[in-house]
Formats: C-alpha cells, sequence, structure tokens
C-alpha cells in the first residue's frame, strides 16, 4: 500500500517534458470538453457523440468555404462576440450568486414598561 502512495506522489510530481505535456494537453481536452457541455450540445444531442463529430465537421467546413456567402472571418467575429457574452453571463450569474446577503432585520421589540 505504501509503495502505490509513492508511486502517485511522484507520477503527480513528475517533470520529465513528456510528461508535462500530456498533462497540458489533457487539461486543454477537458476544457474543450467544458465548452461543449456549457454550449448544451451534449443534452441537445442526447450525448450521441457522432452527431457531435458531425456538428463540428460542418463548422470546419463552414470555415473553410469561401463561396458559401459568408466570410469565415465574419462566422468567427460573430461566434467569437457570443461566446464572450455567454462568458460574461456566467460570470456575472456567479458573482450575484457568491454576493453576501444581509440577513433579515430583526424582529421589534415592544416595551413592556406601562
Amino acid at each position: 500500500m505504501q509503495r502505490n502512495r509513492l508511486d502517485a506522489a511522484r507520477a503527480r510530481h513528475d517533470t520529465r517534458q513528456w510528461v508535462q505535456d500530456r498533462r497540458t494537453r489533457t487539461r486543454h481536452l477537458i476544457e474543450l470538453g467544458g465548452l461543449v457541455q456549457k454550449a448544451g450540445l451534449v443534452d441537445l444531442v442526447d450525448d450521441d457523440r457522432a452527431t457531435l463529430l458531425g456538428a463540428f465537421m460542418e463548422l470546419a467546413d463552414r470555415l473553410r468555404d469561401r463561396e458559401a456567402g459568408t466570410n469565415p472571418r465574419d462566422l468567427m467575429v460573430r461566434w467569437r462576440r457570443r461566446g464572450l457574452r455567454a462568458f460574461d453571463a456566467d460570470k456575472n450569474a456567479d458573482a450575484t450568486a457568491a454576493a453576501p446577503t444581509a440577513p433579515p432585520p430583526a424582529p421589534a421589540v415592544e416595551s413592556q414598561a406601562k
């Protein structure tokens, strides 16, 4: 048991370049998957990965195809703006949810003096 813990600790702190590169790539892929989830695509296609891949391939085709009537640069600018607005909306929602709320005022105590 102790040996496994030592191996795990060594693996977490491995500084070899290929290990660092693999961790960086893994983190990047996880973040991209998070964007797919955040956009609601997973629920919309009922987690059908072939459908997701087809949709991504169509997006890539739209960016490559200059004769479709839409400039790929314009598409990217429009998509970027929409994404930035979504990130801002999430950030604002998180800030609102994390804001401390004031406790309700204490009930007034009636005086007992007569």
